[in-house]
């Protein structure tokens, strides 16, 4: 993101949601959340205006995304991080396509396809990403290296996301698009 970009754009309001067993019942500490904050608001200037860490459960990861989606002001961005692996209890991604209005499967896609150079194990997270009302919600790996190298891997996308989901956008920068009547 340049400069200009960052000057014309509001602050994004981002929310991070970790997800972990352990780390819910305090046996365990998160450092994939406090690192995707921290990512947010030093690569984003981001304003993080939400942090929560829930069990592995379909219903508490659901619930979460729903109540940041739909209050108001919702965060333009949540990232997730944890429960994408193949463990039995890595649900993530089912809970996040449960709430999603409209999927955005490229996101994943590319990040993986650019993290695959440090590693061929971006491979193995099958996160989600798309909206629900004006919210990208994308899911990360649980440790704080995967979870930091797929966020990096998209943060020269995301303002123009985020713009767009706003309603920011009135064209995609290409120019003036002829259309030809019939």
């Amino acid at each position: 993101m340049t400069m200009h970009d960052a000057a014309k754009m509001l602050p994004a309001r981002v929310a991070v949601l970790t997800v972990s067993d352990r780390c819910s019942r305090g046996e365990a500490a998160d450092t994939s959340g406090p690192a995707l904050v921290a990512m947010a608001r030093e690569r984003l200037g981001a304003d993080v205006v939400a942090t929560a860490c829930v069990a592995d459960e379909v219903e508490a990861i659901g619930a979460q995304l729903r109540m940041w989606a739909c209050e108001a002001p919702a965060p333009d961005l949540v990232l997730t991080t944890g429960g994408t692996g193949l463990a039995p209890r890595d649900v993530t991604p089912e809970a996040t396509a449960a709430v999603l209005e409209r999927r955005h499967e490229g996101l994943l896609e590319l990040a993986r396809r650019r993290c695959y150079k440090k590693t061929p194990r971006t491979y193995l997270s099958r996160g989600e990403a798309g909206t629900l009302a004006r919210t990208l919600i994308i899911n990360l790996p649980g440790s704080q290296r995967g979870a930091t190298e797929m966020l990096e891997a998209l943060l020269d996308i995301l303002p123009h996301a985020i713009e767009t989901l706003r309603g920011d956008v009135q064209d995609d920068g290409r120019g003036e698009v002829v259309r030809h009547e019939r």
